[in-house]
């Protein structure tokens, strides 16, 4: 942990007791040979969304090995961010009318982005399309990286081909999962996504502490609960747990808490939320809260945690509940699978109903659920903390590292 007076920030060392000593050394010893380049890592949000959650701690974990890492959040309009939105959800395989004034605004508010913000860095990592065009003006340094974290197995081929250009203006593109592997003339690297334990969100909490939580929201907890925590999406199904809690409510009882946020890039989670309060009973819980600590206390306290997207880049929610010991359904989509071995540390489904009948089951085995639990928290320190995130990282900058020496 570093330092400064009161103030202090987690560092690979306070990963120890997790990943052990020798883990640490490696990630030392990667870090060494880039001891004080400059990264700049971009996205479109400050909060809310897994892509924020990951550079914020990143970040300061570069800095902790001597690594110059900046965060950099571009601004846009809300016309810009409707934009955006609608070619997130072309790009998992959603219909878009891309207009030449859509394109436009698209490409002009980027450029405004690119006036403000001096990207002169050894390396420049951009997150998603919102921020993609920015490669087109600078002259590169050093390598610049897209990361994107969307799930592209099926994209929309007319959205694809518009932004295909830019992305190969990049020196790689970074994608969670090999089936999202595009027809590209720069090389594809694939990183699956990872959770910071450390955060409020995922430290641990004493039963008081879950407790008061719960409590100050008036969630009840006289029945077991079953729990989804996501952005409100409609790729994230909100409509279907719904539907999937009142089937397995008629064999055994349990109260729903379907909490989201809203994400300032996002524009239509506003819109999905309203679509969803007339659902709200008094055992249906629906929430839109800005609270980690709730999503701490209920990630714990859940007997059953869904995550029942129909499309997930990579579903990092997942890994949350699990490193709580408690046991995940999962929608059988994107990087959901690559973190749920079904039947072991949770379960995969791709219905309504399954969802129901594997709730059903879970509610009703103590010793199912606690032996999923045991096994979900072990998967994830094995292979979904951010150490592993940040060693991926490490070995990527470094394997530029002798091209981008020979043109200096």
């Amino acid at each position: 942990m570093i330092m400064a007076g009161e103030y202090k920030f987690t560092t690979i060392e306070d990963y120890e007791l997790l990943i052990g000593a020798e883990a640490v050394e490696r990630i030392r010893s990667k870090a060494a040979p880039l001891n004080g380049a400059r990264v700049a890592c971009v996205n479109s949000t400050y909060y809310g969304g897994g892509v924020s959650e990951i550079l914020d701690p990143l970040t300061l974990l570069y800095n902790g090995l001597g690594i110059e890492a900046e965060w950099r959040v571009i601004m846009g309009s809300p016309d810009f961010f409707s934009i955006t939105k609608k070619m997130h959800n072309a790009l998992q395989g959603g219909s878009i009318n891309l207009s030449e004034r859509k394109k436009a605004i698209y490409e002009r508010i980027v450029f405004e982005n690119a006036v403000r913000n001096e990207l002169d860095h050894d390396f420049v990592v951009v997150n998603d399309p919102q921020p993609l065009a920015l490669v087109e003006h600078f002259n590169k340094r050093g390598p610049w990286i897209w990361r994107c974290h969307i799930d592209l197995s099926r994209p929309n081929r007319t959205m694809w081909n518009y932004l295909k250009p830019f992305v190969e203006k990049y020196d790689a593109a970074v994608f969670s999962i090999e089936e999202y592997r595009q027809e590209l003339a720069i090389p594809q690297v694939f990183i699956q996504p990872a959770i910071d334990p450390f955060s409020i969100k995922n430290r641990k909490l004493d039963h008081r502490r879950v407790n008061e939580r719960l409590e100050h929201h008036n969630i009840p907890t006289d029945l077991p609960l079953v729990v989804q925590i996501s952005r409100f999406d409609r790729w994230k199904d909100p409509e279907g747990v719904i539907e999937a809690f009142k089937l397995a409510r008629q064999e055994v009882d349990c109260t729903l808490v379907l909490l989201g946020d809203v994400a300032t890039d996002d524009p239509e989670g506003e819109e999905v939320y309203h679509s969803l309060v007339h659902a709200r009973e008094e055992r249906i819980i629906i929430m839109s809260r800005q609270d980690s600590a709730l999503v701490n206390a209920l990630q714990r306290r859940a007997a059953v945690v869904l995550q029942k997207s129909i499309r997930e880049g990579f579903g990092i929610t997942v890994s949350e509940a699990m490193w709580k010991s408690t046991p995940v359904i999962g929608g059988n989509a994107g990087g959901i699978s690559y973190q749920i071995e079904d039947g072991r540390n949770g379960f995969l489904v791709s219905s309504v109903e399954e969802a129901a009948a594997r709730i059903v089951r879970l509610l009703k085995d103590d010793k199912l659920r606690k032996s999923m639990g045991r096994y979900g928290r072990q998967t994830v320190r094995k292979q979904f903390l951010l150490s592993r995130l940040l060693e991926n990282y490490l070995d990527l900058f470094n394997s530029f590292e002798t091209v981008y020496r020979l043109k200096t």
